[in-house]
């Protein structure tokens, strides 16, 4: 027979195209339209719905960047069509080639209740069925004129209301009410359902021709002059393939309705609090005709917003929770990054997701659900365990450039060797339409073939998409046991993660971080919200230490709701495109005052409590405090000092040499030669010399920056081929009263000034540099050729560090060319080590290369500040601070201590009474991460203490900790502060608890005051 398979493909398609879709709707009769612009902001529900409206039409423009116009939409439904299902359809002018990214819309009732949303791939709102001839019709819609940021292309300025100007963006395309022929409607589920399974089955299979014979028939029953007329009978032609069932052993998937909204990304946060509503009320009204469908929403913060601001969305949220359909995961604030965010700020994400979903549902979220950030530490798996989570979900990695990874389903073993059940859903999105191109898709690449049977697959639009449709729902309903086709079950992902592991006899095993091949550039975009975002993480720390200090010495009130508040805030600003610097300039102009708000309370309730700790101000002492977790200058961890007490340390001084200088503080000898570069740092105790031979550190470097795509996001490999050394300057000179040399140079349209200094008893020479940066697609290093042959290096990552290889012996390592670290960089080989610390830099590189002297230099580079042009095309324009420093003859525990102590620097102020610290540790491998009172305890001065430790180094450790308070008991509990199992732990007459860590072991401790025994 001959082949005349593309001809009939050819025929499916128009008829569904031209003739099908279109008879969805018939009889149409057009709707009255008014509208009014919201001057400024988004106004409440309440105030738009009162407004004066003017009259409007289709074809009229309407909607300036960022804008909101609400429209009311009435009519009548006509005589002839009672007993009719009768829907308006509303096209705004949304885009026609994608889900959203566009205008989008929530209609409402003339009292403000929510129907659902407007969006793209769905412009439809119900009206009645059956319908009553005469009935009245009136709508209101709070229509959102957001811009297509990444349509308008790179230096667009589109990307914050400040610039985007005034010209409205959309033109009013359809408003009518129209007769839904739902007969025909399936119709055309019945057809794309068996159309797409056809195509993606292999063109010698029996079942494909089968379908493609079946399509033809039931094609040529269709009378395109009666299509309504006709369908019934078209359906009837097709049943017989749609009830044929699948294989038995046919791959499972189990779909979980789903909306990925980014918090903020091409959209501002106060858009996103709308987004969320959107696509709530669009999921609710489809639950109310679907009792099947289940959809997961994660971000506890989505939650909250509407419970703050859209009560009558939350009430409907509360209902699905109630039956089962609207299910909470992920049990994080938000779905934040995993990289950048340091320790306790990565705990508290889970802490205060999970707690919000017990407070306010009663239910105990166990998966963590992270579908879309950039790569995943691996300190995750003990933090997911700790928070009492069993699960771990992304498909992320899916996006990697170079190397494909292993698994699908397997378990993740993280730093300290804590393994938690993980999944990347082989259909390689979590936008999923459940097409059949998507199934074929994920049953070719589950890697688990012969292992398991089952993956899942996140469907619906996201982003403004509105979430699963209908259209979603037939396909599901249709593809539930097709043959040809995996096997489509709708449920909870909870219900698929207990069936996957039952599934799985032996799952792999992934140990280590899952390192995204890809957005490496995410570590330093934006320094400006990753400066924030440390400094905060930081002041956090200690405003609890300090609080919790003043509230259990001297009885003074704790800040609990200001603590509390504030978290939330730097929680959010972790969100995967805030934090990573990914998204449009109105969001880190928002994040960059944010922090500064944040500091200033901060830095507000830390005086409070200092002043409180300090004792009489009108002496002529001050009282020194040091919250790092280890001694600094006689200053006990955690604890303070009458200034008198503190040690004195030997002295610094700077002397000329040549046109340099050299400094020195009897520790360390730096050489700044003539062209204000480290041409030698010495280790004065071993006499070691740090800076390679022949070569210069704190050398800054510049590249062009043009990746080949997603410009805030990727810095490609190519970057690395073309450098810029900067060693000329415009001035070089001592600083009065330090043993510090200034050097100012010019490049560009920029200028960076740096003061390389040494400190009294220091093992670190400092850099501050600033720089008034104006460059446009570059990137700026500072290099530090070390002298050194380093197989690997230990980069600091949440509660603990992560070794990568510093060769490019597997594509792996190659792929690795950028990394992240957090305080410190280490680099060293057996006897000696080097360690590269910041305040607030995260993106780094380690080179080796071997000199004409046989020796090997090892180069560790600080990445500094970008200039991508997209979303934002002023990405960090203007003036930049940092400080970094060498540290010599350095193993990982003076890296972890010189690492806090740059970020934690010392505090004092008038007074006249030192402390002992709350808490204290005798082993200096475990650190200290938190000091607070228990998130149950409020403002009582009285309440549980908290304190949160972590073994530091990757080595067992032994040590004891010892309290400064009475205590009555102690016990091991969760993240959540949740007693653990067999979590007592036995306290000594002196306060002393005794403490066995593994590596990289994380622990909660609980103290119940003496008092309240």
């Amino acid at each position: 027979m001959h082949d005349d398979r593309v001809h009939v493909e050819r025929r499916i398609s128009r008829m569904l195209d031209e003739r099908l879709r279109p008879a969805v709707y018939r009889d149409a009769v057009p709707l009255a339209l008014e509208s009014w612009q919201a001057p400024g902001e988004p106004v409440p529900v309440e105030e738009g719905l009162r407004a004066q409206y003017s009259e409007a039409k289709p074809g009229e423009l309407w909607g300036p960047p960022w804008g909101t116009t609400w429209f009311r939409v009435t009519g009548t439904v006509p005589g002839s069509w009672a007993g009719r299902e009768v829907q308006a359809v509303v096209d705004l002018g949304f885009a026609t080639d994608r889900p959203g990214f566009s205008a989008e819309a929530l209609a409402m009732r003339p009292d403000g209740s929510p129907i659902k949303a407007l969006n793209p791939m769905s412009t439809w709102l119900p009206v009645a069925s059956p319908a009553r001839g005469g009935e009245p019709v009136e709508v209101y819609v709070e229509a959102a004129s957001n811009p297509d940021v990444a349509g308008a292309g790179i230096g667009s300025h589109l990307g914050d209301v400040l610039t985007a100007g005034r010209e409205p963006l959309y033109q009013v395309r359809r408003v009518e009410l129209a007769v839904f022929d739902r007969t025909v409607w399936e119709l055309v589920q019945d057809l794309e359902v068996l159309d797409q399974l056809m195509r993606q089955l292999p063109t010698d299979a029996n079942r494909r021709w089968q379908l493609l014979r079946t399509l033809e028939r039931a094609l040529d029953l269709l009378d395109l002059g009666d299509v309504s007329g006709s369908a019934s009978a078209v359906r009837d032609e097709l049943a017989p393939a749609l009830a044929a069932p699948a294989h038995a052993g046919a791959h499972v998937v189990s779909a979980v309705g789903h909306a990925h909204i980014d918090s903020a990304w091409l959209w501002p946060l106060r858009e996103t609090v709308r987004k969320v509503a959107r696509t709530v009320s669009n999921v609710t009204s489809l639950m109310d005709d679907h009792p099947e469908l289940v959809f997961a929403m994660s971000s506890a913060q989505q939650w909250a917003w509407m419970k703050e601001h859209r009560p009558e969305v939350w009430e409907r949220m509360r209902e699905k929770v109630g039956t089962g359909q609207l299910v909470p995961v992920g049990g994080m604030w938000v779905e934040s990054d995993t990289n950048l965010p340091g320790g306790e700020a990565l705990a508290r994400q889970l802490v205060h997701g999970k707690r919000f979903f017990l407070d306010e549902l009663g239910i105990e979220t166990t998966e963590v659900w992270l579908p879309d950030s950039f790569g995943y530490t691996a300190a995750l798996p003990q933090l997911v365990a700790l928070s009492g989570s069993q699960w771990f979900l992304t498909q992320k990695i899916s996006w990697n450039q170079t190397n494909k990874h292993p698994h699908h389903t397997f378990w993740w073993e993280g730093l300290d060797g804590t393994r938690v059940f993980t999944h990347f859903p082989p259909v390689d999105t979590y936008n999923s339409e459940l097409s059949g191109a998507e199934l074929a898709h994920l049953v070719r690449n589950f890697s688990e073939k012969g292992l398991a049977n089952r993956s899942l697959v996140p469907f619906g639009h996201g982003d403004g998409g509105g979430g699963p449709t209908r259209e979603m729902l037939a396909r599901a309903a249709r593809l539930k046991d097709l043959e040809g086709s995996a096997k489509v079950e709708i449920e909870a992902p909870a219900a698929f993660f207990e069936k996957a592991l039952a599934d799985h006899a032996d799952p792999a095993v992934w140990a280590g971080e899952l390192y995204l091949e890809l957005h490496r550039a995410t570590y330093t975009t934006q320094a400006g919200t990753k400066q924030g975002n440390r400094r905060s993480e930081h002041l956090l720390r200690e405003a609890e230490l300090w609080a919790t200090t003043a509230a259990v010495r001297t009885g003074a009130p704790y800040p609990a709701a200001e603590l509390d508040r504030i978290w939330k805030v730097v929680l959010l600003n972790q969100f995967h495109d805030i934090l990573p610097g990914s998204s449009i300039a109105w969001v880190h102009r928002e994040a960059r005052d944010t922090y500064a708000r944040v500091a200033a309370e901060l830095e507000s309730l830390i005086a409070t409590a200092q002043t409180a700790l300090a004792g009489d101000p009108s002496t002529d002492d001050r009282v020194l405090f040091n919250a790092a977790p280890h001694a600094r200058g006689g200053v006990p961890a955690g604890g303070a000092v009458v200034s008198e007490q503190a040690l004195g340390a030997t002295e610094a001084h700077v002397t000329a040499d040549g046109d340099g200088y050299v400094l020195d503080n009897g520790l360390v000898r730096a050489v700044v030669d003539g062209r204000g570069l480290l041409t030698s740092v010495v280790d004065l105790a071993s006499g070691r010399e740090a800076i390679a031979a022949g070569a210069a550190g704190n050398l800054l470097q510049l590249h062009p920056d043009v990746p080949n795509n997603w410009d805030a996001w990727d810095v490609d490999r190519h970057y690395t081929r073309r450098v810029t050394d900067l060693v000329d300057h415009t001035s070089l000179a001592p600083v009065d009263g330090a043993a510090a040399v200034r050097v100012e140079r010019r490049f560009g349209d920029s200028t960076a000034t740096q003061v390389v200094s040494l400190e009294p008893g220091a093992g670190r020479v400092d850099v501050e540099t600033e720089v008034d940066w104006h460059e446009v697609e570059t990137f700026l290093k500072a290099a530090f050729p070390l002298d050194v042959r380093a197989d690997r290096s230990s980069a600091e990552t949440q509660f603990g560090y992560v070794e990568r290889s510093t060769t490019t012996n597997t594509s792996w390592d190659v792929a690795r060319f950028e990394i992240c670290a957090h305080r410190y960089l280490h680099v060293g080989e057996p006897g000696y080590g080097l360690a590269v610390v910041n305040d607030s830099s995260y993106g780094h590189d380690v080179t080796r290369s071997v000199r004409d002297d046989g020796g090997t230099t090892t180069t560790v580079r600080l990445s500094l500040l970008r200039a991508p042009r997209f979303p934002d095309p002023e990405t960090d324009q203007g003036r930049h601070r940092f400080r970094y420093g060498l540290v010599v003859g350095a193993d990982l525990l003076d890296a972890t201590r010189e690492g806090h102590w740059m970020n934690l620097p010392p505090r004092s102020i008038p007074g006249d009474t030192a402390f002992e610290p709350l808490v204290s540790v005798d082993q200096d491998g475990i650190v200290v991460s938190a000091v607070k009172l228990a998130d149950d305890a409020g403002t009582d001065p009285d309440g549980d203490v908290v304190v949160r430790v972590y073994e530091a180094l990757g080595a067992r450790a032994t040590g004891h900790l010892s309290l400064g308070f009475p205590a009555g008991s102690v016990v091991a509990t969760d993240l959540l502060e949740r007693p653990l199992a067999d979590g007592a732990v036995e306290v000594s007459t002196d306060g002393r608890v005794g403490l066995i860590l593994r590596p990289f072991q994380v622990l909660t401790l609980r103290v119940t005051r003496a008092q309240r025994a």
